[in-house]
């Protein structure tokens, strides 16, 4: 089949996980409903945060930062595939597809460096309590996140640049809910080897990278846990970074099941029902985590839910 040139395809089709037209009530339901947890779970963790000044530290900063682009990672890809679902369309623009591309790798590593910047900040809460508050300063916060913003924009910029030189086929079919870089990858006519080096050396850098940095701060978190003497030491200094740790091993945990899933079926259906689980489930479950298992966030919750009920009131 000759292929065309890239600029002359106007739209692909995103196939989503099924066809069959009696499953696609069922999954705009779930969906929605998972994604309106999402978004209400992650915004309730902002607001308490930005509410009770006694959550105004790094650990609750970065946190407030990860609940952001959660929201921001799933509503990059979920409304377009419910609304193809209540439309009945498939269709997604090629510049609708390309920018999808652009924001969800930019929030999905965003999320990976976050949790690394956390797991930094819970080796120096634990490892160097007394100057806590010294390293972990405003300004040294406000610059970790501000460099994770701007090497995940330029390593999505770069991504989404890749993408605009290929050349597509007559065939613009994507087997999943939205336009991954793989899936592009594949679909496209025109040589991709560049492309692939490119996002497999992208894969190693800011994917292992960070994992690495958190096996680091863990490793020397664990060896200063081995130094308190006391249990209740050891369980109070553990318990600030169990949420954390129980995001982290739910984020990499479901992303290594997804490639291992992948490549056993060998079907681009199969992955997408596995994408969901890092792509929609963790950012839903992430708000339970830090606030069925932190006392603070509880509190923050508690005291913002009776300021608001009392406003109410009022009003």
């Amino acid at each position: 089949m000759k292929p065309s040139n890239n600029t002359q395809i106007s739209e692909f089709l995103l196939l989503g996980f099924s066809e069959e037209p009696e499953l696609q009530p069922l999954i705009f339901g779930l969906f929605f409903s998972m994604y309106l947890i999402t978004v209400c779970g992650n915004l309730l963790i902002i607001l308490a945060i930005h509410s009770d000044s006694h959550l105004h530290t790094p650990m609750y900063f970065f946190l407030a930062n990860l609940s952001f682009v959660d929201i921001s990672s799933t509503s990059t890809t979920v409304p377009k595939m419910l609304m193809n679902i209540h439309t009945e369309s498939e269709v997604i623009t090629y510049a609708g597809c390309v920018t999808q591309i652009y924001f969800f790798i930019l929030f999905a590593v965003l999320d990976i460096c976050l949790l690394a910047v956390m797991a930094y900040d819970r080796y120096v809460a634990i490892c160097h309590p007394l100057h806590y508050m010294i390293i972990m300063n405003s300004q040294l916060c406000g610059l970790l996140v501000l460099m994770s913003w701007i090497m995940c924009i330029l390593h999505s910029l770069l991504q989404t640049l890749m993408v605009l030189r290929l050349s597509f086929c007559t065939e613009v079919k994507i087997p999943h809910y939205f336009c991954e870089l793989n899936q592009m990858i594949q679909l496209a006519c025109s040589d991709t080897f560049l492309n692939n080096l490119v996002m497999y050396f992208a894969a190693v850098f800011l994917g292992v990278g960070p994992f690495a940095g958190i096996l680091y701060s863990y490793s020397k978190i664990v060896s200063s846990l081995c130094r308190i003497s006391s249990a209740q030491g050891k369980y109070k200094a553990f318990s600030t970074c169990a949420s954390h740790l129980s995001v982290v091993s739910l984020f990499y945990c479901t992303s290594l099941g997804v490639y291992l899933s992948s490549a056993a079926t060998q079907t681009s259906h199969a992955s997408a029902v596995a994408s969901v689980m890092y792509t929609v489930v963790t950012p839903m479950l992430n708000p339970f985590i830090y606030s069925l298992r932190n006392k603070d966030v509880k509190r923050a919750l508690k005291t913002f839910f009776v300021k608001e009920t009392l406003c109410g009131q009022l009003s």
